[in-house]
């Protein structure tokens, strides 16, 4: 066991019971965060616009703040681009992050010195968490590489931007730096795929223990590294790989492929960052879920997604959240975001200390018929309909058809990338239908009463998602598919194998 090894143990365990203490009292945290957040706001022009100094309590907030999207905050975001200060946040953010927005365009969301702090501890408090339970740190002496957008920074504006991703890169702590890969010159590659090819042959030379990013993206790497190197799984190149960390999506619908191409089962951290703020992480290895971040600069909100398109939704805090019930997070921030949608739906598996897992997105659903499919159905289907026929796909995405052929009722379509199993496919689809009858009784309802058929599962050709990525310029980096919908735009470009 190396130095960095044998120290990290006592450091872990320290860490974890430092956060133990914000955990075990929610309420009286959450407080103090909100109080923090508004008196430090109040001079700012949206505090002056919603009268903060008169706000000493969540009931007087939720009257002066109404809950926006990124388009509520656009006006302001607008002004500090222009090089305003104070507008949401005191100063001037220290960068602003760039995302990509479904209605919105791209959007400019800002990164100030207290918030971008957070970032970098959540990120390392998981791994913290994952050593002080497990004990286990060998991976620490081994290389690690963090699959993620270019650093390369926008500097022609007022304010540096780029992806959060690449703005963390500028961030990570000296101690990292020497087992951190890829190289500056590599991360800075622009196409994704030039850039895969690119980390593979800079990382297989190396002894990678740890590895992270984005399912689908490391699935890519972890395909090209068998390709180049001849071998027949990760394992054989990477001996002592040991460690996965992810985020973005749900990694359980890709981990029978994954642990596949792996060769082995290897442990799992899950996170949950976004460039709004690093909301989550995976805190135990034996508890569902991911410990709630309460003590990082953001105060939340919660809206249940079946009221949140009400007129007059019911907010509330921490204090009053219930087990099982699909909430929308609502984030008030260190960044200046406020009453923001991030658009993201949860539920709480655990309310000591609370831990969440992330259930889809409150815009992103199949509910053309009143079936209202959550994401967290449609993985839990697929996993189920995968581990039943042995079928590993790399991608997978959700539409209705509501104009069938004459004669035909509507149904569901299910566009799958195989990676294996085709032989399988209509047994793989009879599972699938019996799991949605299963877990959503609308859908259930819509079969039985005869109003839709059951579904259909199309065959997209090999790399068929990835194409579609590329064309809408989203290949790689924190770009994700969005795997239910409510129309055809994404369903009525993908290349499908003939059923002929």
């Amino acid at each position: 066991m190396g130095l960095k090894a044998s120290l990290s143990i006592p450091f872990a365990k320290f860490v974890k019971l430092k956060n133990d203490k914000w955990a075990k009292t929610p309420v009286k945290t959450q407080e103090k965060v909100f109080k923090s957040l508004i008196k430090k706001a109040t001079k700012t022009q949206f505090g002056k616009d919603h009268d903060f100094k008169s706000i000493d309590s969540y009931e007087a907030f939720k009257s002066k703040v109404p809950i926006r999207e990124y388009e509520g905050l656009k006006p302001y975001v607008e002004k500090i681009v222009a090089g305003e200060a104070d507008i949401l946040w005191p100063g001037k953010p220290t960068y602003l992050s760039k995302t990509s927005g479904t209605t919105s365009g791209a959007k400019y969301i800002p990164l100030t010195k207290e918030s971008i702090p957070y970032h970098i501890q959540a990120a390392r408090d998981s791994i913290l968490h994952y050593i002080a339970e497990t004990n286990k740190t060998h991976f620490v002496d081994g290389k690690m590489i963090f699959l993620q957008g270019s650093p390369v920074l926008d500097n022609s504006g007022k304010i540096p931007l780029g992806r959060l991703s690449g703005i963390v890169a500028h961030h990570v702590p000296d101690y990292l730096q020497k087992n951190r890969m890829p190289s500056l010159k590599t991360n800075s590659i622009e196409d994704w795929e030039e850039k895969v090819v690119a980390i593979c042959k800079e990382t297989l030379p190396e002894n990678m223990s740890l590895i992270s990013g984005i399912p689908p993206w490391v699935q890519m790497y972890f395909e090209k590294l068998i390709e180049l190197s001849g071998k027949q799984n990760i394992s054989e190149i990477f001996p002592d790989f040991s460690l996965f960390i992810y985020g973005g999506v749900n990694y359980e619908p890709y981990r029978n492929g994954m642990e596949k191409l792996i060769g082995k089962c290897i442990d799992s951290i899950e996170l949950y960052p976004a460039s709004e703020g690093f909301i989550a992480f995976q805190d135990s290895q034996k508890e569902d879920g991911m410990l709630l971040l309460l003590n990082s600069g953001i105060f939340y909100e919660f809206i249940k997604a079946d009221e949140f398109f009400d007129e007059n939704p019911t907010r509330i805090s921490i204090k009053n959240v219930e087990l099982n019930v699909n909430y929308v997070i609502i984030l008030n921030t260190n960044a200046g975001l406020w009453g923001y949608n991030i658009g993201d739906t949860i539920k709480f598996v655990n309310l000591n200390p609370h831990r969440i897992i992330v259930t889809g997105r409150i815009k992103h659903y199949t509910s053309a018929f009143g079936e209202h499919v959550i994401a967290e159905e449609a993985e839990k289907a697929i996993k189920y309909a995968s581990l039943k026929t042995e079928i590993h796909f790399t991608e997978f995405h959700l539409a209705p058809q509501v104009n069938p052929e004459e004669g035909e009722l509507p149904y569901h379509e299910w566009f799958i990338e195989l990676k294996s199993g085709s032989n399988q496919i209509n047994q793989f689809s009879k599972l699938l239908d019996e799991k949605m009858v299963e877990l959503n009784p609308y859908y259930k309802d819509l079969i039985n009463g005869q109003i839709l058929q059951n579904l259909k599962v199309r065959c997209v050709k090999p790399g068929g998602f990835k194409d579609y990525m590329k064309s809408q310029g989203k290949l790689g980096g924190q770009n994700k598919l969005p795997r239910l919908a409510n129309d055809r735009k994404i369903a009525d470009k993908l290349n499908l194998i003939s059923e002929d």
